[in-house]
């Protein structure tokens, strides 16, 4: 990692890291036929599990419309369904059905495999860094993003 003289990390390295995530991203979303959108919204009920699609919308930056429509063509595609809250029977959750877009396990393993090369070469102190890294640069994303909008 390019960093300058006093060890910190150049806007530079940092710019192009981003830029490369979300290229990959935009590119692996139009190899499954799927929008950037839907990709997202996948990902965020993949990882974060079910929830409304208003919390969904509020987590995509979306309108309530706009997600309800993304929802559906991932329901329509088997990758989402809706289901009935259990806590609440009122509310309707949206939850990863399990199944992946063909050819995404593919994409993301070429990916994945170098990355989690390089971090096993790391000592234990500098995963402890990346991990306390990726926790804070989260949250600030997270924050900022709400922030713009609303």
């Amino acid at each position: 990692m390019q960093s300058n003289v006093n060890g910190a990390v150049g806007p530079e390295i940092y710019r192009r890291y981003l830029a490369s995530v979300v290229q990959f991203h935009l590119a692996a979303a139009e190899a499954c036929g799927l929008g950037a959108t839907d990709y997202q919204a996948l990902s965020l009920l993949d990882v974060d599990g079910p929830m409304t699609t208003g919390q969904l919308a509020e987590r995509l930056g979306l309108s309530p419309s706009a997600t309800t429509r993304a929802v559906d063509r991932l329901a329509n595609a088997g990758l989402a369904e809706r289901v009935p809250d259990d806590a609440d029977r009122r509310r309707v959750l949206v939850r990863a059905t399990g199944r992946q877009p063909e050819q995404l396990g593919e994409i993301l393993g070429r990916v994945q495999a170098p990355i989690a090369a390089a971090i096993t070469e790391l000592t234990p102190a500098q995963r402890d860094g990346l991990t306390a890294y990726f926790t804070a640069a989260t949250q600030a994303y997270r924050e900022v993003t709400t922030g713009l909008n609303a």
